[in-house]
């Protein structure tokens, strides 16, 4: 792709294509990317001002099948509330029963000596487990009967920006070649990130050198079956709830690996790790390595898929003439499941600014804001809750304590917020302001704690010491004072682990184990 710059003008081209008599349109709007992010924006749009002239264009002529993925109770408002998609998700998805944790010390311990942290209930908010590729199909569904024009499969091979005097975006469609003029560009694009990465905005996150290796399985365990109620009495018999609907985490030092159920029987699960803590282990394809950390189950064949450095941002999100949103702005970490949290934010935020452009509006301090505050919503959300976490995540103890606190700090400061009045909730991204600033210092602080106190466990062979014959199932999280319940639970675990911590500080400094994790029971419990 060549680059020419022109007064006020910036083109990026392909020069194996030709635009000589191509057919041309005229819209308001064009969105690059029908998958979920860029479907709701259009969705909202088309709501907020129905007579805008909106065209996604998509490059495949139907989703193929992603990764399995949970929602959080911001995102589930948004599709919920905002969205509308209660009726759909409740007959085409799975309910989700929130997150669950598990921990062990030692390749041979019984499934029911490992540490399981969870709810012991019902959730109170809706969650839901969803199939990307059929939520995004619907999604874009929807978006076109609204009034959206679709080019799909449709590939964008080159376009213009020219600020206020209009973009220019041309495509190639059934073999034929398609210009489409509008006033603003949508990069829904993902994690092709097609505008930040052509206009120099991208930037990798190496603080966070995390990959993934995911897949779908079949012959999965079921958590809940008679067999186990049988074997495991006490361990059936302590939750309230199905154990199978919840997002299943197996931790240990520097990775995790997530189980999510998906409608239809098949089981989304992957593994997560930090390169400078763990290494994979090796194999001659993707499916057997996967497969040799996630025991018990079958890989579904050319259902592998595996992503390096996974965390990236763009410095610029947004100009007079075009915006991004969902993962085309950027990407942390899967764990917590905050991709549609930032997909819901941004596709909102977006469309209600487009909608106040066309209506006339002076949006350039809107525009202003969102170029600083997702950077600086991208950061706190980051250093707040995941840099340097993969440290601790193999130990229950401290492990258990930054869930509750987590959680708990989401609950204070998003979902309350979210739940009292979505459509104002949505306009403002997360951390903003005195309050946000407070936040993020305050998770920080108890974040670059844990983390000191994961190194010190391990520099003395303390590390997952405990991470066997107990089990944390509390009552759930609610968005009200009750929340303070779980906010005081975090902060007495935190700081007995302090305590503890005390008294390594005397102790000789111990030979670090040679294995790069003890904690691989989990997995291999699996296979009871």
């Amino acid at each position: 792709m060549a680059q020419r710059r022109l007064p006020e003008l910036i083109a990026f081209t392909s020069s194996s294509v030709h635009f000589v008599g191509c057919v041309n349109f005229e819209y308001d709007v064009v969105i690059i990317g029908g998958a979920f992010s860029g479907a709701a924006t259009a969705l909202a749009l088309k709501r907020k001002r129905p007579q805008t002239r909106v065209l996604i264009i998509e490059k495949t002529a139907e989703f193929d099948r992603k990764v399995g993925e949970s929602t959080t109770e911001v995102s589930s408002c948004y599709m919920t509330r905002i969205l509308g998609l209660t009726h759909y998700i409740g007959h085409h998805q799975l309910a989700k029963q929130g997150l669950r944790l598990w921990f062990s010390n030692r390749p041979d311990q019984p499934f029911d000596d490992c540490v399981e942290v969870g709810s012991r209930y019902q959730s109170r908010l809706p969650g839901f487990q969803v199939d990307r590729a059929k939520l995004d199909s619907h999604m874009l569904e929807l978006a076109v009967q609204t009034g959206c024009d679709l080019w799909r499969p449709s590939k964008v091979v080159d376009w213009e920006l020219n600020s206020g005097k209009g973009q220019r975006v041309n495509a190639v469609i059934d073999h034929g070649e398609r210009s489409a003029t509008c006033r603003w560009i949508v990069d829904a694009t993902g994690r092709a990130t097609m505008l930040a990465r052509k206009l120099g905005h991208l930037r990798p996150n190496n603080d966070h050198p995390i990959n993934a290796v995911w897949a779908r399985f079949t012959g999965v365990k079921e958590w809940d079956s008679y067999e186990w109620r049988e074997r495991f009495p006490d361990y059936a018999n302590r939750c309230r709830t199905s154990r199978e609907w919840a997002t299943n985490h197996l931790f240990g030092r520097g990775w995790w690996v997530w189980i999510i159920p998906l409608h239809g029987g098949d089981v989304s699960a992957g593994i997560v790790y930090d390169s400078r803590i763990f290494k994979l282990a090796e194999g001659t394809s993707l499916a057997q390595r996967l497969h040799a950390h996630i025991l018990g189950s079958q890989v579904i064949g050319g259902d592998v898929r595996a992503l390096s450095m996974l965390p990236y941002y763009s410095e610029k999100v947004c100009d007079d003439g075009w915006a991004a949103v969902g993962d085309a702005a950027g990407f942390i970490d899967p764990l917590y499941s905050p991709g549609l949290d930032f997909c819901s934010y941004t596709s909102y935020y977006v469309a209600d600014l487009l909608a106040g452009s066309l209506g006339g509006e002076d949006v350039a301090d809107r525009l202003r804001y969102y170029n600083q505050q997702y950077p600086i919503t991208y950061r706190y959300w980051f250093e707040s809750l995941y840099k340097d976490k993969y440290y601790y995540m193999g130990d229950a103890e401290l492990m258990s304590a930054a869930l509750l606190l987590d959680v708990s700090s989401y609950y204070l400061g998003l979902v309350r917020a979210t739940y009292r009045d979505p459509e104002s909730a949505f306009l403002s991204l997360p951390f903003s302001g005195i309050g946000g600033r407070f936040a993020a210092g305050a998770m920080k602080f108890y974040n670059r704690r844990l983390v000191a106190l994961a190194k010190r466990r391990w520099a003395t062979g303390y590390y997952a010491r405990r991470n066997t014959g107990w089990r944390d199932l509390y009552d759930g999280f609610v968005p009200d004072a009750r929340i303070r319940t779980q906010i005081w639970h975090g902060l007495r675990r935190w700081w007995k682990c302090e305590l503890i911590n005390s008294g390594l500080l005397l102790r000789t400094r111990a030979r670090v184990p040679a294995s790069q994790t003890s904690a691989t029971a989990a997995t291999e419990a699996c296979e009871v």
